[in-house]
């Protein structure tokens, strides 16, 4: 039992304690214990293949193992004289994460095609404590977003006061600048702690080419045999993830020679005043004005004032490459730059060349209006980096499904920020085991005999139906204290529930508010049809109703729908930050009809 104070005088008093079995898995129990009291290993074998979908080899899974190790965690006894579960038993057996989780945890998917087969989750300005404007540079929120399974790591790169070394800083800013070198070792120490698979540093660059040199021996000195880099400049056959294990990567825009000369320098000191945020983020002009291939004034002005100026632009001039700017070129795996002219002509495919593009989110947006084969087909080979729009200074996110649908591999996102759409990414990143690399679908893919590939803009039919039901929740007692929702009595929880995805498949439903409870029960179905099932993520909150304030938050998940198990499974909850609680979970069905 527990308590509330109402007054000086009186406590109400509530009903507390472990989640009961929902009547359905009573109902299944009783099924599959043939009657019994208790079920045995065999049958917790036939309700794995008959309910939850898996089926073992022979020797794959040790079901009286499964019942020994939940015997064991449940009754906190080594050696337990009974070999097979009561009904609690079985529901605490469903009801953990650890035994039952909803989504698999190991690499599953093919590693071996080319690394631009791959979305890549992708970190923006991740040297950022926290806002775009003030927040101090660290090492510590790169630490972090690698723990978490990025892949791919950004870094401002800029001259210290006195010109003689390198530092990374958020350019014509507040914020407080940190030592590449310190960011390089803890990159070299932390990169393969979530995952295997290679990370790539894009390397927003703005030093002169003595200070490229000193960052190339930085970069080569703390990595060694560690740095991929690739024989051929122009990477036309681009390596997998499986080829790349433990590597690292570096993607920027190639040096220049003409930038040495001093009044190419001062050009480009005038320029970078002019910009607003960075070269890299303006690389496009402010918005995309005109994306196709018509050159109207406002489409020159995107695409090809300033060229000669913008040190975004390709490089031709390897004729007059210094020995230093030789040593930086040798570095750069994947190489960014911005081609001459309209968007269009941008992401024309070149046989023998690979390359990374950056847009912004506006820009893709825009793009994907009218040039939407031109983006499936540029992204089946080369890379397409997008980033949040420069206004952002919060350090939020953007929706990231319209980059996704279009190909692009490299959704830069600020780890360091806060909200749903980061929630997304985090649900999207958990797939093929939170590696990191989770291999685009092949409709992105697929070439017809005609050369011809998806048009994102035809109405698609319905591939599938997922069934959800929410039976119960648990854990908020042992994770929150007493008084945290309601000084007066226990929290009123109700779950919203849908599906992040493409337009036609968005949707958010809610269950009923359960009153005064700390182990609510809902027992309530729904049914979200879906034309985009490979894209689509489970959206799951749990808040607690608040009638004279804002609803309280009470956990939250994004679960990657082409990785759910089918069945009865326990499904951990998160908090704000994308922070797993200890205790916090619900129990859920999922069905494919």
């Amino acid at each position: 039992m527990g308590s509330y104070r109402v007054c000086l005088c009186f406590r109400r008093r509530f009903k507390s304690g472990e989640a009961v079995a929902p009547q359905e898995v009573r109902e299944l129990f009783n099924k599959y214990a043939e009657g019994g009291a208790h079920m045995t290993s065999d049958q917790l074998s036939r309700f794995l293949a008959e309910v939850q979908g898996e089926v073992y080899e022979k020797d794959e899974l040790d079901t009286q193992k499964v019942v020994e190790e939940v015997l064991q965690k449940r009754h906190h006894i080594t050696k337990f004289a009974r070999h097979n579960l009561t009904l609690d038993d079985f529901h605490h057996y469903l009801f953990s994460t650890e035994f039952n989780s909803p989504i698999r945890s190991q690499v599953h998917q093919d590693m071996t095609a080319p690394l631009s087969h791959y979305f890549i989750y992708t970190g923006h300005n991740s040297y950022l404590t926290g806002n775009q404007l003030s927040s101090d540079c660290s090492d510590v929120p790169i630490i972090k977003a690698l723990k978490r399974g990025v892949r791919v790591v950004e870094l401002d790169i800029w001259p210290n006061s006195n010109k003689d070394d390198v530092i990374v800083l958020h350019g014509r800013t507040l914020t407080t600048p940190v030592d590449l070198i310190k960011c390089l070792k803890s990159i070299k120490e932390h990169a393969f702690s979530a995952s295997p698979y290679p990370v790539i540093i894009t390397l927003e660059d703005h030093l002169t080419s003595d200070l490229q040199a000193k960052a190339a021996q930085m970069i080569t000195k703390t990595f060694g045999d560690m740095l991929f880099c690739p024989n051929d400049e122009s990477l036309n056959n681009v390596p997998s993830p499986e080829e790349l294990k433990y590597k690292i990567m570096i993607s920027t825009k190639p040096p220049k020679e003409y930038l040495n000369s001093k009044s190419v320098r001062e050009n480009s000191k005038q320029l970078l005043k002019s910009k607003s945020k960075d070269s890299d983020e303006d690389e496009w002009g402010k918005v995309v004005n005109d994306v196709v291939n018509t050159q109207n004034e406002d489409d020159k002005g995107d695409f090809e004032s300033n060229q000669h100026n913008d040190d975004d632009d390709e490089s031709n001039d390897d004729e007059y490459e210094t020995n230093q700017e030789s040593e930086y070129k040798r570095l750069i795996a994947i190489r960014a730059g911005k081609p001459k002219g309209s968007l269009k002509e941008a992401l024309k495919v070149e046989d023998d060349k690979v390359r990374r593009l950056s847009l912004s989110e506006q820009q893709i947006e825009k793009a994907s209006e009218s040039l939407g084969t031109d983006l499936i087909r540029f992204t089946q080979k080369n890379f397409l980096r997008i980033y949040p729009k420069g206004t952002r200074v919060t350090s939020s996110n953007y929706k990231p499904f319209v980059s996704w649908m279009h190909g692009a591999q490299m959704v830069a996102f600020n780890m360091q920020g806060y909200g749903r759409n980061l929630w997304l990414m985090h649900g999207m990143f958990r797939s093929n085991g939170g590696c990191g690399y989770v291999k685009k679908p092949d409709f992105l893919m697929n070439v017809g005999p005609n050369n011809e590939v998806l048009n994102p803009k035809v109405k698609l039919e319905v591939k599938k139906t997922l069934k959800v039901k929410i039976y119960g929740g648990d854990g908020w007692s042992m994770d929150f204290k007493q008084t945290h929702f309601d000084l007066y009595s226990p929290p009123d929880f109700y779950v919203r529930v849908g599906i992040a995805g493409v337009p036609a498949d968005v949707t958010m439903k809610k269950t009923k508010i359960i009153e005064d409870n700390w182990t609510p029960t809902w027992e309530e179905e729904f049914k979200f049809p879906l034309t985009v099932p490979e894209l689509a993520l489970l959206r799951v909150e749990v808040h607690e109703y608040d009638m004279s304030e804002t609803d309280d938050f009470g956990g939250q998940t994004c679960l990657p729908i082409a990785e759910l198990k089918q069945g009865i499974r326990a499904v951990p909850l998160y908090d704000r930050k994308g922070e797993k609680y200890n205790s916090v979970r619900l129990l859920m069905r999922f069905d494919f009809i």
